[in-house]
């Protein structure tokens, strides 16, 4: 149910079409983010390796394993080694892009949130020369673009983005198969965006777990608002994105709509479980969502990261959006989403 795109956009060259799209970014988003996000870019980015800057005595809070036991013998007092961060991050996003990422109940489809949420990173990593790549799934893992910088390297991912066609027939998507696939096509560290909404058969956890346990990991977890409850629409035909299943309903059905819901409270609990178990941190993007503060939330949640790296404690206000497997909420008091749930022409009641 995403809204149609305008004519001119539709016969657009592919290539025009993400320049077009990079240009509105720049000027809704980064000019916002420019002037919005405070701290530099070192608190967002770190790279993963290391050389040896510099000796200094021990501090409360230090990493014991940064002692240097041989400095610490000689002058007995203990040293630490403190070390010069390698600035460059190379940086992978794991799209899915399978059919029931192509619903959205309002102005925008999952898939282009996925896609704006990508480029903007991807523009904001690429400022300062670092490597971006990414990796599609429709069916299966069938693309895969090297992780490169400059602009022209953009340029061709995000058109790769725009030009790829939704599937013309429903499939059900196998995330565990993508998370293993991509482990083994990326051979060094990297920090890896798993964006998808995690609509998929069970058994995908332990691939996230694993790929976490080598790359610095974050779910970008994609959602419609119409997936948390069904309003009463009356008699519609619902349709499973993933199986083509339909099914007549009658939202007018008060008893329908609570089993839905509980339905739905059932899989997101799942779901908080399968994102605690794997020891990642979960941002949440709704179709709905406004990108800069999304944005904003995931910069506070990596500063606190640093900090809490350092032995700091965590504010309040973000004390469980940043543990594991708990989602970031879009704005103070606003319950979480819920997972799989049908919707109107795309999803399968409880």
């Amino acid at each position: 149910m995403a809204t149609p795109k305008h004519p001119a956009e539709a016969t657009r060259p592919a290539g025009g079409r993400a320049e077009a799209l990079l240009r509105r970014l720049e000027w809704t988003v980064l000019r916002r983010l420019d002037g919005l996000l405070h701290g530099d870019y070192r608190s967002l980015f770190r790279g993963f390796g290391l050389d040896l800057a510099d000796l200094r005595e021990y501090q409360y809070h230090d990493d014991v394993r940064h002692i240097d036991w041989n400095v610490t013998a000689r002058l007995q007092a203990p040293y630490v080694r403190q070390y010069m961060e390698d600035r460059e991050v190379c940086a992978w996003f794991l799209l899915d892009l399978s059919p029931s990422v192509d619903f959205g109940s309002g102005r925008q489809a999952k898939r282009s949130v996925a896609i704006d949420f990508a480029a903007v990173l991807a523009q904001l990593l690429g400022r300062h020369g670092n490597r971006v790549g990414a990796m599609f799934y429709g069916a299966r893992m069938d693309t895969v673009i090297p992780a490169r910088s400059g602009r022209r390297h953009l340029l061709h991912l995000v058109q790769r983005m725009l030009s790829r066609p939704t599937l013309a027939q429903a499939t059900a998507t196998d995330l565990h198969d993508f998370l293993r696939a991509s482990y083994r096509a990326m051979p060094r560290r990297s920090l890896v965006f798993v964006v998808s909404d995690f609509i998929s058969t069970p058994g995908w956890g332990k691939a996230l777990a694993q790929l976490a346990q080598r790359h610095e990991t974050l779910a970008v977890r994609l959602y419609d608002p119409l997936e948390m409850a069904l309003p009463d629409l009356g008699l519609l035909i619902l349709q499973d994105a993933e199986s083509g299943e339909q099914i007549f309903v009658d939202t007018h059905d008060k008893g329908f709509r609570r089993r839905f819901a509980a339905a739905a409270e059932r899989r997101e609990a799942a779901l908080r479980a399968d994102f605690t178990q794997a020891g990642v941190d979960v941002l949440e993007l709704s179709t709905e969502d406004d990108l800069v503060s999304a944005l904003l939330r995931f910069a506070d949640l990596r500063k606190q990261r640093s900090r809490l790296a350092a032995g700091a404690t965590l504010p309040a206000h973000l004390g469980q959006a940043a543990r594991p497997g708990v989602p970031a909420r879009s704005a103070p008091g606003q319950p979480f989403p819920q997972a799989r749930s049908p919707h109107p022409a795309q999803g399968r009641p409880p």
